[in-house]
């Protein structure tokens, strides 16, 4: 399995990165302890060379990078974009999570 990114969130992806003149960087997937469920997610651009360790995926040019620990967690999670009345932003399927909190951001396993 992987961390799979949707079309849509490849285009965003794609845009921000053009913006901010961004060149040669990844996306660092992860997690880290605390949100209301337990753990959250963490999503961010990276320079850093992934170590041989971390899980790396690209798509269309987008390279997606995830740590071993992180990577127990977010084994099969998709992540897509979202716009709506309520925002806009990066939404986190995630099929190892027994439970979410309402707001998306953090879950449990």
């Amino acid at each position: 399995m992987a961390i799979t990114l949707t079309n849509k969130a490849i285009l965003e992806l794609a845009r921000i990165m053009s913006e901010q003149h961004l060149g040669e960087v990844r996306l660092r997937v992860g997690i880290k302890g605390g949100g209301c469920s337990g753990f959250s997610y963490t999503l961010g651009f990276d320079d850093v060379p992934p170590s041989e360790v971390d899980q790396v995926f690209d798509y269309d040019g987008i390279i997606v990078v995830c740590d071993p620990k992180s990577f127990l967690y977010l084994n099969g999670v998709e992540i897509d974009f979202e716009e709506s009345l309520m925002g806009r932003g990066f939404k986190f399927s995630n099929p190892n999570a027994s439970n979410s909190c309402g707001c998306g951001e953090s879950f449990s396993v």
